[in-house]
C-alpha cells in the first residue's frame, strides 16, 4: 500500500474505467488530489478520499475486475479508514448504489451503517426502455478515532 500522487492519475484513470460505468478520468482524479483529496494505491487498486471538519469520505474505490475477492477492496477501505483517523476525521462517510451488493457486503463488514439516502442517484441503463432508471444512493458511515 503506497500513496498516490498526482503523477499516478492516468494509471488509476484505466482502473476506474475497468470498474465503472461512468469512469473518471485522470484530469479529474488529478484535480481531485490537487484539491486535496488523498489516496491509497496497491499494484490493482486504490481508494480516494478526502477529509475536512472531523469528517473524511471515500471518493471512490476501485479494484481490477481480476483481483477482486481476494481481499483488496477490505484492505483498501481499512487503509482508508486508518489515512482518514490520522488526519483527525471522526467518522467516514462513502456513497453505495442500493443495487451494488458486493460492495454493501464489503462495506458492512468494514463496519459501516446506513446514514442516509440519496433517491435516484444513479443512472443505470435500462434496455428495455430508452433513457435509463435511476437507483438510489445509499449513505454510509463508519465512526472512527473512538475509545
Amino acid at each position: 500500500m503506497r500513496p498516490v500522487t498526482v503523477e499516478d492519475a492516468p494509471a488509476l484513470a484505466i482502473l476506474h474505467r475497468a470498474s465503472f460505468v461512468s469512469p473518471w478520468g485522470a484530469d479529474e482524479i488529478a484535480a481531485l488530489l490537487t484539491a486535496g483529496a488523498f489516496g491509497l494505491a496497491t499494484d490493482t487498486g486504490f481508494v480516494l478520499c478526502r477529509e475536512g471538519g472531523g469528517e473524511a469520505e471515500i471518493l471512490t474505490i476501485a479494484v481490477n475486475p481480476g483481483a477482486r475477492g481476494a481481499g483488496q477492496g477490505r484492505a483498501l477501505v481499512e487503509a482508508a479508514a486508518w489515512a482518514a483517523a490520522a488526519r483527525g476525521a471522526l467518522t467516514l462517510f462513502l456513497e453505495v448504489a442500493a443495487d451494488n451488493d458486493a460492495a454493501l457486503a464489503l462495506y458492512r463488514a468494514a463496519g459501516f451503517s446506513e446514514a442516509g439516502v440519496r433517491r435516484s442517484y444513479y443512472p443505470r441503463p435500462d434496455p428495455r426502455m430508452p433513457g435509463s432508471r435511476m437507483i438510489d444512493a445509499l449513505i454510509l458511515s463508519r465512526a472512527l478515532n473512538s475509545a
